[in-house]
């Protein structure tokens, strides 16, 4: 399969280098990592086992690549209004388009330009920053949840679930894709949004008895307002008991908006907190600390000034 990588920050540097180590054919669209991956390929540290590639193709511009069977997008949200420019260059008859990228509005947006038949939808699971410029640290988890947005064949869901599945990705194909999304969102929200403004890491969170309650409360007002978004399979109630556990295993570690902030970069407030916050309004559900998250992360943006759109 021909892929292409747009957006390769770490969790699309980690994906793009375990598809190609599986024998796929990836081109990555860089930008400040374009020299050093030329010259000495592609490094991922792992907690599965490092490696190294040493002949990656890049390039600088989605023309330089042309169209392929897939494109992964992993921008920044706040990017998706770049999606003519870099994912039209690639798209041809047969080409299907995966984003892997945080909160709600992607696939829509994304339909609205290519077609609804040619997108698919996935949710990761991942723990990985980026490093110095050639180098992904994969920390942990790595699961991808993946679905067809509307008329995508299920042919090509298995196909493309398949691929990550050789590079030794726990990929699973979901019917309700929305649904994921929402449990994704579940966890992305109060870790993403106390974590950036706290700069604490998920550890001191976890660890301290009031603000590990304040998450379980952020929790009950995301799955209360993914409940009545029309979901094939509503989630559960002690889902976020689950949550809480599964982020216990993850030790020192930053989400990615507490680095964006970190790094000066812009950060994704509106497909991960204002998007939700108009699904559950609309039905009548109140999320007032989620809406606080909302409007502090508001304040805390307007000091970014960087342009990076690769996400992490």
């Amino acid at each position: 399969m021909r892929i292409a990588v747009v957006g390769a920050g770490a969790l699309g540097l980690y994906y793009g280098a375990v598809l190609q180590r599986a024998g796929e054919d990836v081109q990555f669209l860089l930008r400040r990592d374009y020299d050093a991956v030329m010259e000495t390929g592609l490094t991922v540290h792992s907690i599965n086992g490092d490696f190294h590639l040493a002949n990656v193709r890049g390039a600088r511009r989605p023309e330089e690549i042309g169209p392929v069977d897939l494109v992964i997008v992993g921008l920044k949200t706040f990017a998706n209004d770049r999606f003519p420019g870099l994912i039209a260059p690639l798209v041809g008859e047969e080409t299907h388009i995966l984003t892997l990228q945080n909160g709600l509005g992607n696939e829509e947006a994304l339909a609205g330009l290519f077609g609804p038949d040619r997108i698919l939808g996935g949710v990761a699971f991942l723990c990985a920053n980026r490093g110095e410029p050639g180098t992904v640290y994969h920390l942990g988890a790595g699961r991808i949840e993946l679905g067809a947005f509307a008329g995508a064949s299920s042919d090509r869901v298995a196909d493309v679930a398949a691929a990550f599945t050789r590079g030794g990705i726990d990929c699973r194909v979901v019917a309700d894709l929305r649904a994921a999304r929402w449990r994704k969102l579940v966890w992305n929200i109060p870790y993403n949004g106390l974590c950036a403004l706290l700069d604490q890491t998920v550890d001191r969170l976890q660890s301290f008895p009031p603000s590990r309650e304040l998450v379980r409360l952020i929790m009950g007002e995301v799955i209360a307002a993914a409940n009545t978004q029309g979901l094939n399979t509503p989630i559960e109630a002690d889902f976020a008991e689950q949550m809480l556990v599964f982020t216990d295993d993850m030790g020192v570690y930053r989400p990615s908006m507490q680095i964006d902030r970190r790094e000066g970069r812009r950060l994704e407030i509106d497909a991960i907190f204002s998007r939700p916050l108009s699904a559950g309004s609309a039905q009548g559900v109140n999320m007032p600390r989620v809406d606080m998250l909302r409007a502090l992360l508001a304040i805390v943006d307007q000091d970014t000034t960087g342009v990076d759109v690769t996400a992490d």
